[in-house]
């Protein structure tokens, strides 16, 4: 697993080169491509044929029909916001990791429950932040943390500096290797 996984909205293919480019060009060699619109699943197909060197999972999938869709496009991982039974027995059925948004020791259990060890956390300031993932980890050691949502350049040092974060999700990475491209130009 990547120590970054920037969360990418394409709204319109044409987005697709430009992003997968910048954070490439940053030293990112993963995206999560969110379900939220319309053409997520023809930029996942699009981002694997055309970045093989970079890991693309399909993120926001909140149901297993999405998860079909992601996986049939190429999706190697699959992160939800939350919880899904239906998400987590496609993904375990098809051997594809699985990253659920886990807020609370129940989600956490439920994770656990389909053997998964590492789980979204999110939204990350929402929910207490580092001092909250310390305290779940305490009943929790298998476990492993990505914090999203709340975590950017002020923090992600100390986030990092927490054996038990796996990696780092949010869409700032983005907007950081969009800017550094332009700079650059």
């Amino acid at each position: 697993m990547q120590k970054y996984i920037p969360v990418v909205v394409i709204k319109e293919m044409s987005e697709t080169d430009k992003i997968l480019t910048a954070l490439k060009k940053s030293g990112i060699m993963c995206a999560e491509i969110t379900f939220r619109t319309a053409c997520a699943e023809e930029a996942i197909a699009y981002a694997v044929k055309n970045y093989p060197d970079m890991e693309i999972g399909a993120g926001t999938v909140i149901n297993a029909e999405q998860c079909k869709a992601a996986l049939a496009a190429g999706a190697t991982f699959i992160v939800s916001p939350g919880f899904s039974p239906a998400v987590a027995t496609v993904c375990k059925e098809r051997g594809i990791p699985y990253y659920p948004g886990c807020v609370t020791p129940t989600e956490i259990m439920a994770a656990l429950e389909f053997g998964i060890t590492t789980v979204k956390f999110f939204p990350a300031n929402v929910y207490g932040g580092l001092k909250a993932l310390k305290a779940l980890s305490a009943p929790f050691p298998q476990v492993k943390f990505i914090p999203t949502g709340g975590v950017d350049r002020s923090n992600i040092d100390e986030f990092l500096a927490f054996d038990k974060i796996a990696a780092i999700g949010g869409s700032f990475f983005v907007k950081e290797a969009l800017k550094k491209m332009e700079e650059e130009q």
